[in-house]
């Protein structure tokens, strides 16, 4: 599968999670007593932890983090289960296949709330949703704002999602989208076309195909206030559990910390036996556009610690998609996420 293929599904990956998940998991998480994690038996606390995809760079850290002895050292039996397709995070949440699993933006804990499920974001390891709108090279074009009356290649999924914040940030209006079916071929044919894509993938898969590098606007650079890479966890599941997550949280930190500004080969490693269709030539590129654009270790990271989140920036998140009618303007967003069992307790 090529790297474009591999991506394909993210999209609807994202849908699902973000939408279907929800009503199933509400009444599962809200029927949880006690949840107190099984220990194997050396004495080690067992979680499973799911993923929103297949084994990937975008996952490097966690990765990272079991390989080295992270997880280990601080007392942990981690199990990484894989994503894909037919993968439903907050479902293995809510029937107790996993303990721990991953969220890929904002939407999915808001959508959790709007749903009832007592699950939360407990932390963020990628500060920058890594979301991008993608066009031909020109000269003219220095901002989002610059894309205005071109036509926009975007998967359905997406029109509920950034879009949202798209036009109410610049104007741009429903008119303009074309159905994006994750072939690039109608973006290439056409020099105005804008299309979506992970700053990770079709960038890199477009230089392949057409041997041009496109313009990249990378959405968090221009405001777009998403976390990507949370960790999800029940309510009652952290309440049982508070030490074993503030361990993982730990532990997966200093994983995201050395895959990033170290030695990367371990994870990778990893990565590729779990994922035998993902290649070295896409970890490497991945892994450098992550640590170029500050994904991991920008915004709220650079003051407090990797996997930090603060009240604001999910405000600000919130702010936008209640305006727009994403969510009721009661809704109480403060319950998406919280920081109690981050380093230093984070900022709450």
């Amino acid at each position: 599968m090529t790297l474009r293929g591999n991506r394909r599904f993210s999209i609807d990956r994202r849908a699902l999670l973000a939408g279907a998940g929800a009503l199933t998991a509400t009444a599962a998480l809200a029927g949880c007593q006690r949840a107190e994690a099984p220990v194997d038996e050396e004495g080690r606390v067992r979680l499973r932890f799911a993923t929103d995809w297949r084994a990937q760079a975008e996952h490097g850290g966690f990765y990272q983090a079991l390989a080295s002895g992270a997880y280990a050292k601080r007392g942990l039996n981690v199990e990484i289960i894989q994503g894909g397709p037919a993968v439903n995070v907050p479902q293995l949440l809510a029937s107790g296949a996993v303990e721990l699993g991953m969220g890929s933006n904002s939407f999915i804990p808001m959508n959790l709330v709007a749903e009832g499920a007592p699950v939360k974001a407990v932390a963020a390891f990628f500060q920058k949703d890594p979301q991008v709108l993608i066009a031909h090279p020109d000269p003219a074009l220095e901002s989002i704002a610059d894309l205005a009356g071109r036509p926009f290649l975007l998967a359905t999924a997406s029109r509920d999602a950034f879009w949202v914040w798209l036009k109410a940030k610049y104007g741009f209006t429903d008119d303009q989208v074309r159905t994006y079916n994750f072939n690039p071929a109608p973006f290439l044919a056409d020099e105005r076309a804008v299309q979506q894509g992970y700053l990770t993938s079709e960038p890199y898969s477009i230089e392949q195909a057409a041997g041009f590098a496109p313009r990249v606007f990378l959405l968090a650079d221009e405001g777009y206030p998403s976390y990507a890479a949370m960790v999800l966890a029940p309510n009652a599941f952290a309440r049982d559990n508070a030490a074993a997550l503030r361990s993982f949280i730990a532990a997966s930190a200093e994983g995201w910390r050395d895959y990033i500004q170290g030695d990367g080969k371990a994870a990778d490693a990893l990565i590729r036996k779990a994922n035998p269709e993902m290649t070295q030539a896409i970890l490497d590129q991945a892994r450098a556009r992550l640590k170029a654009n500050g994904i991991v270790d920008g915004g709220d990271a650079a003051l407090y610690g990797l996997g930090a989140m603060t009240a604001e920036r999910w405000q600000a998140f919130f702010d936008v998609t209640s305006q727009a009618g994403v969510y009721p303007t009661n809704l109480d967003w403060r319950q998406a996420f919280t920081t109690q069992y981050l380093p230093g307790r984070g900022r709450s």
